[in-house]
């Protein structure tokens, strides 16, 4: 599978791309991929760049994952939607799927998970686009665990557990492979872990799918 990010440090940290292609390949898929990131980049600045657009329409990609700035889809969610809008038109005309990476709350704010949650649904409802559920999947985890600690120290950006739930989240939402059981070392990460988050992400995205 060739997939395509475009996003901002919420993607690069800790090279989720990179993680999520090790925990594919022990399942015997090959997943090559492209990151376009800039620090802070909303999704209107990478249309208004016009590199994502390029990469789009010339890199045969099977995907592509949009990651909107952190808290714009609570402040203007019509922008982000917007902008979802255009890009997916031009992954409908190159021939991909859009996939939606559905970000997570900062740490001091987890009350605003139900916005960022509405605003990537719906316009992923209207588009036909598969959503990521990694702010979905993160909220319940922190429910019932403080270990490990998935923001980064700034209270906004993933740690390393953070960026490796995510990548299981991918795997089952993209991919739609069981991360269970799948023990790839993660340096930094030790192995009880990277169990605990496999496990998680598979029960809680198993919730999420049957309504519960």
């Amino acid at each position: 599978m060739r997939i395509l990010y475009i996003g901002n440090s919420f993607t690069a940290r800790n090279n989720l791309p990179g993680l999520l292609a090790g925990l594919a390949a022990a399942r015997g898929i090959e997943v090559e991929h492209r990151l376009i990131s800039a620090g802070g980049a909303s999704l209107r600045q990478h249309l208004n760049a016009g590199t994502a657009l390029e990469a789009i329409a010339s890199g045969g990609y099977d995907t592509v994952v949009l990651q909107e700035q952190s808290t714009l889809p609570v402040k203007n969610p019509a922008r982000m939607q917007d902008s979802v809008r255009d890009f997916h038109a031009a992954i409908e005309a190159a021939g991909a799927r859009t996939a939606l990476y559905l970000t997570w709350a900062r740490r001091n704010a987890p009350e605003t998970q139900q916005a960022l949650t509405t605003a990537y649904g719906s316009v992923a409802a209207e588009l036909g686009a598969t959503v990521v559920p990694v702010g979905m999947v993160w909220q319940r985890f922190l429910a019932t665990h403080d270990q490990p600690v998935l923001h980064d120290a700034d209270n906004s950006h993933p740690a390393l557990a953070g960026s490796y739930l995510a990548a299981c989240v991918f795997l089952i939402a993209l991919l739609e492979q069981d991360p269970v059981g799948v023990e790839v070392p993660v340096k930094g990460l030790d192995v009880g872990t990277a169990a605990l988050l496999r496990q998680a992400a598979w029960d809680i995205c198993e919730d999420l799918a049957a309504g519960r």
